[in-house]
Formats: C-alpha cells, structure tokens, sequence
C-alpha cells in the first residue's frame, strides 16, 4: 500500500502539518492493533508485552542500539542518500501548524512505534522464533523494512528492525524496542524542523 501510493503520487504536502493526518493515523493504526491483538488471541505471552526481568540491562542494551542505529545510519547517508523519501516530515518550519505538528508528532512518538513494535516485535516474532533467534530477528526486521514501502532507506529500515528484534530476543520484551522506536522517531522530528526546516 505504501508503494502504490508513492507511485500513484498520491501523498500530500507536509502531512504533518494536518488534521487528516492525525486522524487517519490513529484510525489506520486502531485497526492494526485490533487484528494484531485478535490474531495473538490478546495473549501478553505472544505481544511481548511484559517488562524486561533484568531492567538495568535492558537500559543499557536499549542504549547501545541506539547508536548503533545512527552509526549505520550515518554510514549509509553517505553512501546513498535516501532524502526525505517517505515524505513525512515537512521541508520547513510553519508556526501556523504548530499545534497540529506536535499532535502529529505525539502520535508518530508513541501510538506507532506502540502498534509497531506490538505488530513485528510482538506477535511478529513470537511466530517466527521457532525457527531460531536469527531467523526471527532478521525476519521481523525485514518484514518491517519492507512495510514502510520505502525503497532508498530500506537499509536502514531493516537494520533498525533488526536491532529492535535483537532487543526483543535480548530482554523477553517489547517495551525497550518501544523506548527506541519513540526516540527514533522523536529525532528524526526534531531536526526536521530545526536542522532541516
């Protein structure tokens, strides 16, 4: 779906910007987490959804993916630059959208890494760890590389899913991959209105 609506140019200006935005969002992603949650059978077990047994350590980890994170992130910007190629964050600072902005951002930092990392790292890999760690890790990272229908940033989609699934396998828990996923995502918002905008 991401893929057809990029090729079909179907994506506006600056959506962050809007209330349609906000609302198709949180419409988009109820639907999600309602399908994730019925296909786990509401299981806590099966979403990962319990706090990690050794809290220090699950700190620590969450750290260092952290930046290992922005090192490949880095690294591949200068490589190939993938641009602002989902299209999401604006090209410049409107004051006049403030409010909608930060809406918008409060969703982007907590409902979607919440329903994602619920989707891939929970039911996800719950599904595919029978096959090994390795498997599951790789397979959830690819699997959410490739739903974000991006084709220049996929590497660091992937690479971002997988060290998201390597904290999943590390600590027994969603809720750290979710830490991450919300900084992540609270970043890329940031400078996209102070260091680009």
């Amino acid at each position: 779906m991401q893929y057809a609506g990029r090729a079909a140019g179907g994506a506006e200006d600056d959506p962050l910007y809007t209330w349609s935005f906000a609302l198709g969002s949180l419409i988009q992603e109820a639907v999600f987490l309602l399908v994730v949650l019925a296909i786990a059978g509401f299981s806590v077990e099966r979403l990962g959804l319990r706090l990690p047994a050794r809290k220090a350590l699950a700190i620590g980890l969450t750290v260092a993916g952290f930046f290992l994170i922005q090192a490949f992130e880095l690294a591949y910007i200068a490589i190939a630059d993938p641009g602002n190629e989902q299209g999401l964050t604006p090209t410049s600072w409107q004051p006049s959208h403030a409010f909608a902005y930060v809406v918008n951002g409060v969703i982007v930092c907590t409902v979607v890494p919440f329903v994602e990392e619920t989707t891939f790292r929970g039911l996800g890999f719950y599904l595919l760890r029978p096959w090994g760690a390795w498997f599951a890790i790789v397979g959830t990272g690819v699997l959410f590389g490739l739903s974000h229908g991006l084709l220049l940033a996929l590497p660091i989609i992937v690479v971002f899913g997988c060290v998201l699934g390597w904290l999943r396998e590390q600590t027994g828990s969603v809720y750290p991959g979710m830490a991450l996923h919300s900084a992540f995502n609270l970043i890329a918002l940031v400078a996209a209105v102070t260091v680009h905008g």
